[in-house]
């Protein structure tokens, strides 16, 4: 979960100050999350935080250089397709982006078991389902600004769902 520390970062900041410091925000923490994993021995940077490091810096680049009147929800709404976009392209690759991380849990005589990839395959189509609700609820914020209390739950609960399942699927809610 503290890979998606960039995207609460981005979040909380979006809130507080507006989109541009909210995006130098997520690239910051992203940065310092990658540059903790190549710096902790048995640690790696990760396909996840590299391309949300890339996403934010990206998006940061050109709102700093077009300087676009972009709302709120317009901003989440690109911030969220991006790590959709990441989450898909990772399970289109045959890569699912939780495989990085079970492999810092889980002993490495399980890491070629069809029983390990059929597991992070579906706890990354979990995460995809979430962003794709994410999006969803961006776009009907977008559409229907009165359905923003109505986003903002839709948001939460396809987090917590998602964190549920991923316990579940990963034997964690033991």
């Amino acid at each position: 979960l503290l890979a998606f520390a960039p995207f609460l970062a981005f979040a909380l900041v979006c809130h507080l100050v507006g989109a541009v410091p909210a995006l130098a925000a997520g690239a910051i923490v992203s940065l310092a999350l990658n540059v903790r994993d190549a710096l902790t021995p048995g640690r790696s940077p990760k396909l996840l935080e590299i391309a949300t490091f890339v996403l934010f810096a990206l998006l940061l680049c050109y709102a700093l250089v077009a300087q676009p009147d972009w709302s709120l929800i317009e901003v989440r709404l690109m911030v969220d397709c991006g790590l959709l976009v990441i989450v898909l392209g990772s399970l289109l690759v045959g890569r699912p982006f939780t495989i990085q991380y079970a492999r810092e849990r889980v002993p490495s005589e399980q890491w070629g078991s069809p029983e390990f990839m059929r597991i992070n395959q579906r706890i990354t189509g979990v995460w995809a389902g979430a962003f794709a609700v994410l999006v969803i609820a961006d776009i009907a914020m977008l559409g229907a600004p009165q359905a923003h209390r109505f986003g903002v739950f839709l948001t939460i609960a396809a987090l917590v769902v998602a964190v549920k399942l991923t316990d579940r699927l990963s034997g964690q809610d033991d």
